[in-house]
């Protein structure tokens, strides 16, 4: 007999699936007993200047979950797409019969002076980041109201608590998250439904570490690399750590999607680095 997992029975749904923070989550959760839901836009988008998760990433991601003994449904879904939202929900009612957990994990970002973003790459940023998160709760949100049971967990950034300078879209669409949800919160405190906010800082993952992201960090040398921007980012918290393992945010996912986890709601978990330990 194996041990019990906080999470037996359950069924989790976790967007932007491919890599990153949402293969750790989806990993973990499947570690602590959950069949997962899996999805990813598996393309790459113009205006974010670096590469996205691709089909193959995605199928990764399968081979991981059912290494840890779950199932695994995949699909490709763009978080823009509302239909595609609402045929992955119904795929996955089909497979599972129930979605208890929906991590809202897709996410890009991108960089550019207030004044020199356009249109097309304010809106991209909003569409995914904001308007996508809040598409992918609203899918899956009728099932859970009627069940009387879910977990929601969206992914913000550190960057929803505080300005920071040539990301004004990205800044924008993670504040709006977390107003979000904390309204999402409001309206189903009582029927049984959690809604929090993970607010990582800094974490491991190719959203990070691109050519575009060491140059915004590293504008005074030619080509920076992983090693030359890694004091910098030291620089931007307390702990002296450069960057976080994508598992370390995943612990925190795991907390808010279990049952005893049921009285907190419309909180923001920030996972910072004591970055945010002298403000307010």
């Amino acid at each position: 007999m194996g041990t019990a997992g906080l999470l037996d029975g359950r069924v989790a749904w976790v967007t932007g699936a491919a890599r990153g923070q949402g293969r750790a989550h989806a990993v973990a959760l499947a570690a602590e007993g959950a069949d997962v839901i899996v999805t990813d836009l598996c393309a790459d988008i113009a205006t974010v200047p670096y590469s996205l998760g691709t089909e193959a990433e995605l199928a990764e991601t399968v081979a991981l979950v059912e290494a840890r003994g779950r199932r695994c449904l995949s699909m490709v879904a763009d978080v823009r797409d509302t239909a595609a939202l609402d045929e992955v929900v119904a795929t996955g009612l089909e497979a599972f019969g129930r979605i208890d957990i929906c991590v809202a994990n897709a996410g890009v970002t991108g960089y550019g002076r207030f004044h020199e973003l356009d249109d097309t790459t304010w809106q991209d940023m909003i569409d995914v980041d904001l308007t996508g998160t809040f598409r992918t709760i609203r899918a899956v949100l009728p099932h859970m109201l009627e069940r009387r049971f879910g977990r929601v967990i969206a992914t913000a950034s550190m960057a929803g608590r505080m300005g920071n300078p040539n990301l004004a879209h990205y800044v924008a669409a993670k504040w709006g998250v977390i107003g979000m949800i904390k309204t999402l919160a409001m309206e189903v405190a009582n029927k049984g439904i959690t809604a929090n906010v993970i607010a990582p800082a800094a974490v491991d993952t190719p959203m990070l570490h691109n050519p575009a992201m060491y140059a915004l960090f590293c504008p005074d040398l030619d080509a920076p690399t992983r090693e030359d921007v890694a004091p910098r980012y030291r620089a931007m918290n307390r702990m002296g750590v450069p960057w976080m393992d994508p598992g370390e945010i995943s612990r925190a996912v795991v907390f808010l999607a279990a049952d005893d986890a049921g009285v907190s709601t419309g909180q923001v978990l920030e996972i910072s680095l004591g970055s945010s330990a002298g403000t307010h």
